[in-house]
């Protein structure tokens, strides 16, 4: 198992995210005037930015980014942070505000969004070095705090809603219930990032084993869900 995850992790992470970002430009007609047409450029957006996120790989030994050894971004957490961290908690916040319907839910929505960016940017600036040498644990959470934020309001609106009647057609539900959960997985491991060194291989394929897992849980169903859901109910 160790060998095989050493040999393919990459290729096996990769796999599901273009998987779910071809299933959703496959769908493109399917959800055109819903919002769902703008998790599918989301899709598509993490699928290229954990391409581009490999750029590491041409950075070790004589590879042809090697001169970049020895530089801030050497290592890829600043451009994860900045797409993943922060960046898909800015995209969900405006993905739940299309789909909310509560003002005063959109409201709370916007002011969330608001504090937690000024918030990156703040921390970011007084965390120079850290920004790019690892992930910012509280950051992380704050990410994961907003993420229970959007997914409480929603499933709180369905309840009060004749929408609960059809909760398992939309797509909408999917996406709130998988980012819940893959978020409540993934948290958890950015405060042991300090073991993440080849000096300790053994957490490093524990590591490894979780965020694949989630990953291929979280990619598959929003496959799934773009291939089976109702693009009218919302």
């Amino acid at each position: 198992m160790e060998e095989f995850l050493r040999n393919n992790y990459y290729i096996l992470t990769h796999s599901v995210e273009i998987i779910a970002a071809v299933t959703g430009l496959f769908c493109f007609k399917k959800y055109k005037r819903t919002a769902a047409i703008y998790f599918i450029y989301f899709l598509v957006f993490v699928a290229l930015s954990e391409l581009l996120g490999e750029y590491t790989h041409l950075v070790e030994g004589d590879g042809v980014l090697s001169f970049l050894k020895g530089t801030n971004i050497e290592r890829n957490y600043w451009w994860s942070t900045l797409y993943w961290v922060i960046g898909a908690i800015l995209f969900y916040t405006f993905y739940f505000q299309k789909i909310i319907k509560s003002k005063k839910n959109i409201l709370v929505i916007k002011i969330a969004r608001n504090v937690f960016l000024y918030f990156s940017i703040i921390h970011i600036i007084f965390n120079w070095q850290d920004f790019f040498s690892k992930f910012s644990p509280i950051l992380v959470v704050a990410g994961a705090f907003i993420i229970f934020l959007l997914v409480i309001l929603y499933f709180i609106e369905i309840l009060n809603s004749e929408r609960i009647l059809t909760f398992y057609k939309s797509i909408n539900f999917y996406i709130s219930a998988t980012i819940l959960i893959w978020w409540l997985i993934i948290t958890p491991l950015v405060f042991y990032d300090m073991y993440f060194s080849k000096a300790d291989w053994s957490f490093v394929f524990l590591k490894w084993q979780i965020y694949l897992f989630a990953n291929i849980f979280m990619y598959l169903t929003f496959t799934f869900a773009l291939l089976w859901c109702n693009p009218k109910i919302d």
